[in-house]
């Protein structure tokens, strides 16, 4: 497994709570951190289930920024993604998982390697850790969860389904 962390933002944590998969991230990348305000925006709903899930969890660790001023250079996202990259680069991380379009451009401008819910799920199926995707899209679109019809259609190519 190469160097460095792996952090995640609140996106891919609450799609793969909703599926019931955070242990993917645990069977994928061993540990997995958040910054505090990733874990005040899970648990901004549903906290009491939430709370449990993380309690359940412990290869998801909340970790403090060192700087936290350097959240603030990130202009036009939220605090969460913010902090993210941030983090990500304090600790030098081997991958950020994060959906959101801006946050991503900021990442591919700090070369950090990046991923997405959907590239987790991807990569669970390629490891043989859940069967056919195309369900769990679906109950993510289902829940809410905005999906481009042609990022759907080119995972399920990807993922020969």
């Amino acid at each position: 497994m190469p160097e460095g962390p792996v952090v995640a933002n609140t996106t891919p944590l609450l799609a793969l709570w909703l599926l019931g998969r955070l242990d993917l991230l645990r069977d994928l990348y061993g540990e997995v951190l958040i910054p505090p305000t990733v874990q005040a925006e899970f648990l901004a709903a549903e906290t009491t289930l939430r709370q449990m899930a993380l309690t359940d969890t412990p290869w998801i660790r909340v970790i403090q920024l060192a700087e936290p001023q350097r959240a603030l250079a990130y202009a036009g996202l939220d605090r969460g993604e913010a902090e993210v990259l941030a983090l990500a680069e304090e600790q030098a991380a081997r991958l950020v998982i994060i959906d959101e379009r801006a946050a991503r451009r900021y990442a591919r401008r700090l070369d950090l390697p990046l991923t997405g819910t959907i590239g987790v799920l991807l990569l669970a199926k390629d490891n043989k850790l859940t069967g056919n995707i195309r369900p769990l899209i679906e109950a993510l679109h289902q829940s809410g969860m905005y999906l481009e019809e042609t990022l759907i259609e080119r995972v399920l190519q990807l993922a020969g389904e």
